[in-house]
Order: C-alpha cells, then sequence, then structure tokens
C-alpha cells in the first residue's frame, strides 16, 4: 500500500455513509438476467428476447405515468407562454439523454422561433457526451456553477434528470434553481422514495422540499445490475422528452403515443439484431475495430451507446487526437458528411458545442479538448494508420423515409417505423442498441451473470458499487473481509491496473494473494 492509496482509501471511507447505495431498487439485481452473460455466449436470440421483455416493462410503466408526465408537460407549455426556456439536465446517462433531447427538439425546430427555447447541459459539459470526467459528479457546486453559466434565469423551468435519485451534481443544479426562478424545478428519478430518504441525506432534502416537483418513475432492477444506462435512462427519456415535444397537445394525444410506443414494442420482431451481435464480437475476438457511420439524425444516440460503453465495461475510451491515449477504443463515430472536427460536433448536437473552460479543472472539459474527439470524414483514415494490427469494420445505421436502416458487411435490415415524433425512433433505436452492445460485452466477458465486474470506479458512487461487487465475489468463494480492507485493496488497485482490466476481479485476487501470505 503506498501512502497515496492509503490516503484516498480513507478519505473515501471518511464519506462512505453518504455512497452505501446498495440498498436502491435501481442498485439490485434483476432475476431474470442472472444468467444473462451465457446466454449471450450459447443463446444470443433469447437473451435478445430477455433484455427486450425488460424494455417492455419500462414501456408499460411510462403508459401508467402519463398524468404524471402531463403536470410536467403542462408546466413546460406555461414557461413558453410567459416568454421563457426549459433546461434539461443531468449526468453520465442522464445528461446524455438531457443533451438528446435537445438535439432532437433543434432538429425539428430548426430555422424556427421556437428552436432556441430549449437548452442542455450534463455534468462536465458536452466533452463528457464522450468522455466520462471523474469525479466531477460527486460536487452539487459544481451542478449549481453549471446552471448559472448555462444562462438560467427567473421563470426559466429546469428539469433535473438523475437515474438513482441521488447524484449530488443533479441535484445542486436542482437546489440552484429554487433560488434563481420562481418557477418550480422538477426532479425525475427511478427509485422508491422511502428507500432513498433512508440511504441518502441529499435525496431526502429534495424529496421533502415542497419548492421541487417530483416525478418518480421507478421500473425496478436493470437489465445489468446498477446498469442505468438501460432501463432507467430509457423511461426518463421517454417521459422527458415526450413532455417536452406534447407541451402544446392534449392529455390524450400523449397517451395515445405511450400506447403505440408500447405496442409498437411488443408487436416488433427484433431478432435481428442476433446476427449483428455475432457479428461485432467476432470482429472484435480476432482483434478487429468498428465505426459506426451515421447521418446527424440519428448522431446523438449512436453516439450515447457507444461511449457509455467504456464506463460501463471497462473498456479503452474514444480516442483524443490532442492526446497521447494509449490505444484506440474498439469503436468510434463516424460521420463522413462532416468535414473536420468543429463541423462533426455541430452536425451531431444542431448547436455549437458548450464547454466548461474552468482553471481551476485544469482543461479536462474545454473546447480544446472536446475537438480532439475527432469524428469526422478524418476518422476513416486516422484510425488505419493508429491501428497497429487488426481490421476496421463500418456498421452503417441511417434513417430513411421508412424506417432505420441497418448495414454491417452482409447483413442489411430495415426495421420499419412510423412514428411521427422524433423522441419516438430514438427511443426504439437506443432501446435496441444497449440490447446489442450489452450482449456483445457479455461475448466478450465483460460481466459475469448479470455483475457489472468490470464496473470503471471513476466516482464515489462507483467506488461503493465495485466494493460491494468484490464483497459478493468472495463471499461466494467464502472469504470474509471488511468493507474497510476491500477499500484500502481496491486503491491499491487501482493505482497499477491497466484501463481496461476489471476492477472488481483483480482486486478479489489482490485479496485471496493477501490471505495466502
Amino acid at each position: 500500500m503506498t501512502k497515496d492509496s492509503n490516503l484516498k482509501a480513507e478519505s473515501f471511507l471518511a464519506i462512505s455513509s453518504q455512497y452505501k447505495l446498495g440498498a436502491l431498487v435501481t442498485e439490485s439485481s434483476h432475476p431474470d438476467t442472472r444468467n444473462l452473460s451465457d446466454l449471450a455466449k450459447k443463446d444470443i436470440p433469447k437473451a435478445v428476447s430477455v433484455l427486450k421483455e425488460l424494455d417492455k416493462n419500462t414501456l408499460s410503466v411510462l403508459h401508467s405515468k402519463v398524468n404524471e408526465i402531463c403536470y410536467l408537460k403542462d408546466a413546460i407549455a406555461d414557461t413558453f407562454k410567459s416568454g421563457r426556456d426549459v433546461y434539461f439536465c443531468g449526468c453520465g446517462a442522464t445528461g446524455r439523454l438531457s443533451l438528446t433531447i435537445e438535439t432532437l427538439w433543434r432538429q425539428v425546430y430548426k430555422g424556427k422561433p421556437m428552436e432556441n427555447r430549449v437548452f442542455s447541459f450534463m455534468s462536465g459539459g458536452d466533452v463528457a457526451l464522450i468522455r466520462s470526467i471523474e469525479n466531477f459528479e460527486d460536487y452539487t457546486q459544481y451542478g449549481a456553477r453549471q446552471l448559472v453559466e448555462a444562462g438560467f434565469k427567473d421563470g426559466d423551468l429546469l428539469v433535473g434528470i438523475t437515474e438513482g435519485g441521488e447524484t449530488p451534481i443533479v441535484i445542486g443544479a436542482v437546489e440552484e434553481a429554487t433560488k434563481l426562478s420562481k418557477r418550480k424545478p422538477f426532479f425525475l428519478y427511478c427509485n422508491p422514495d422511502d428507500i432513498l430518504c433512508q440511504v441518502a441525506e441529499r435525496s431526502k432534502k429534495v424529496i421533502q422540499n415542497t419548492g421541487i416537483e417530483k416525478i418518480n418513475l421507478t421500473v425496478g432492477p436493470m437489465g445489468i445490475t446498477g446498469s442505468t444506462r438501460m432501463q432507467s435512462s430509457t423511461v426518463l427519456l421517454a417521459a422527458a422528452g415526450l413532455a417536452l415535444f406534447y407541451y402544446d397537445r392534449k392529455e390524450s394525444e400523449l397517451e395515445h403515443t405511450t400506447k403505440n410506443l408500447l405496442d409498437y414494442w411488443n408487436s416488433t420482431d427484433i431478432s435481428f439484431i442476433a446476427k449483428y451481435i455475432e457479428c461485432e464480437s467476432a470482429f472484435y475476438q480476432k482483434g478487429d475495430y468498428l465505426l459506426y457511420e451515421s447521418d446527424p439524425y440519428l448522431g446523438i444516440t449512436i453516439i450515447t451507446d457507444t461511449t457509455e460503453r467504456s464506463p460501463t465495461f471497462s473498456l479503452y475510451p474514444f480516442e483524443n487526437v490532442n492526446e497521447n491515449d494509449p490505444k484506440i477504443s474498439l469503436c468510434y463515430l463516424y460521420m463522413p458528411s462532416a468535414e473536420n472536427s468543429e463541423t462533426a460536433w455541430e452536425k451531431l448536437l444542431w448547436r455549437k458545442p458548450r464547454t466548461l473552460e474552468w482553471s481551476d479543472i485544469n482543461g479536462i472539459a474545454s473546447m480544446k479538448r472536446l475537438l480532439g474527439f475527432d469524428f469526422s470524414a478524418k476518422v476513416l483514415a486516422r484510425r488505419k494508420r493508429e491501428m497497429k494490427t487488426g481490421s476496421q469494420h463500418i456498421f452503417r445505421i441511417d434513417k430513411i423515409d421508412k424506417g432505420i436502416e441497418f448495414i454491417l458487411e452482409k447483413h442489411n435490415h430495415l426495421l420499419n417505423t412510423s412514428f411521427a415524433d422524433p423522441i419516438c425512433d430514438h427511443l426504439v433505436l437506443k432501446m435496441i442498441l444497449n440490447i446489442h452492445s450489452t450482449l456483445i460485452m457479455g461475448r466478450l466477458g465483460r460481466y459475469e451473470g448479470n455483475v457489472m465486474t468490470f464496473v470503471k470506479a471513476s466516482n464515489n458512487k462507483l467506488i461503493d458499487r465495485s466494493i460491494r461487487y468484490i464483497d459478493l465475489l468472495l463471499k461466494n468463494d467464502k472469504i470474509s473481509a471488511t468493507y474497510s480492507e476491500i477499500c484500502h485493496a481496491l486503491y491499491d488497485v487501482l493505482e497499477t491496473m491497466p484501463l481496461d482490466q476489471s476492477v472488481v476481479l483483480t482486486t478479489v485476487e489482490e485479496i485471496k494473494s493477501r490471505i495466502k501470505k
């Protein structure tokens, strides 16, 4: 144990009571997916079916919450009527869905007066869409600071979105909104109120604050334990997005759309993705790479799924051309219609990117860093130059008149969609890509059963999650260790472990080796 790792472990243990979140529903194990890693390797169609059923439940919850969603819809309508603006914010997956909502809004209202009435920001700014900014979400003051910098003012409406209901930076933004605007902010989340109040004092303060409107969208455990990028972020994207896009429509129309979305998902055969899962995972297994080619209409949802694979499964993230990244990522976004990085970002977001030029965070969320993530037409040649071995393949996903087209090698499939609103197309694509990437990762051994053994311990919540998973695996081997002992071993491992390895499995082996000594 080094002095530095010991200090970090002790610092976390001093505040760990605020981040022991194992009792939350979003952190629990789903009984229907406990053999998911085996299914991913041995029976892809069955694995697809199991995850599709979980999303069916998610859409059922959405449909049952129409009244609450309409309450938000009416608040948005009143905000627009008064001449004020609507803001969405989140962290990680909910930050990406917040950016998605604004992007889709700008697609629909491009060149119209309403185009600049909706804004979004995520923890760490637009850079965090691609590269997680470690520890940023743990500070409530950063949420307040970003809200102010985004231009939020009296009369504006903030919709704060957090899967677990306990994310400090989102809570900080929502609490700051109560000070800046007479209009009550909304807080959307996916855990039962009573459990949240027991495990997190910061959540209790929000839930009991009458100056904040709450919408609880609990959908149960995730397909992969704790992976809220799946079912929780789906229901949150749907609820917040539909409330916005239906701000000027009747409740009956919104209810009709949620029912149509549920019926579509139930009746649509998505088994076609099995061949894409098998094909893409085979590329990675033999050392090849992939580019996801996209048009500007679907890019935001495609990049969300591909970048979320890194923190969820400890993969090398999208490389930055201005930084000395050790390896290139397994996959990358490719927008051939963009001639350079700046153009690619503007096509992706349908606006100029927003960054944080804060001197106290040393450029990690700056414009200079953001433009280093270049997914323009240049990416094809650049990655070919940087690849030491293997080949590069292209998976094209396009929005066409009849629906969404998927093209990978010899595989070509048109998914028919007939939705009037782009939010529904993106929800369907999101669910399909979540299933697709999750099962690829299962085939690559990046989780066991449904336990996220390759979780990236990049913030306090994920440190606690890692400790809990380590404890679970140790107990399976009849080994007992205290929370403190596991924490110290974890921080030791983090000092030297390669980026793409499992901190959970490595720490388990480290503790076992210490016992033998």
